[in-house]
């Protein structure tokens, strides 16, 4: 049994994909950059949430190129939220961080969440300054959902973090 635990991964990187063969390329390639200067294990699990362009042969084909990487893969969509609980029943690691495949979560900033993780901080949000390359109604939609967010939780989640956030409360 040992063995086996010293197997899993340290880090676990959730990213759910619809969509995203555009972005896909780029995205992997900077996680990997990042993945690769950690001071543990990692592992890549992106969650095809029934992307209908050719983001699941993507994703299989890095699976292949890179046994840190693997995926799940719905029939249909879903959504985010379900993509991301699937990818939380799935992952191995310690430390879980869940950032979009769009890049507007900035996988560069991994190594900072961590340092927080490290302070001893068991969830760490990012929080967005701007919200590049969306409309007016996404913009006004993220902003309000997130005030009702906050306004409806019994935990205080701060305003505007989105998905990029570290749990290490999991203790794996």
């Amino acid at each position: 049994m040992a063995t086996l635990a010293a197997k899993l991964p340290k880090y676990s990187l959730i990213i759910p994909i619809y969509n995203e063969q555009e972005t896909i390329s780029e995205m992997y390639r900077r996680v990997s950059a990042v993945m690769d200067r950690l001071d543990g294990e990692t592992e890549l699990v992106l969650i095809n949430d029934g992307s209908r362009d050719k983001s699941l042969s993507m994703l299989r084909e890095l699976h292949q190129r890179d046994k840190r990487v693997c995926y799940l893969s719905f029939a249909r969509n879903f959504g985010h939220q379900i993509a991301v609980t699937a990818g939380l029943n799935f992952v191995r690691g310690q430390v879980i961080i869940i950032l979009d495949a769009d890049l507007q979560d900035p996988p560069e900033l991994i190594p900072d969440i961590l340092e927080k993780w490290r302070q001893g901080y068991q969830v760490v949000y990012a929080q967005r300054t701007k919200r590049r390359k969306e409309s007016w109604f996404k913009r006004f939609m993220a902003f309000s959902f997130y005030r009702l967010l906050k306004s409806l939780a019994d935990v205080d989640i701060p305003t505007d973090t989105g998905g990029f956030l570290l749990d290490g409360s999991f203790g794996r």
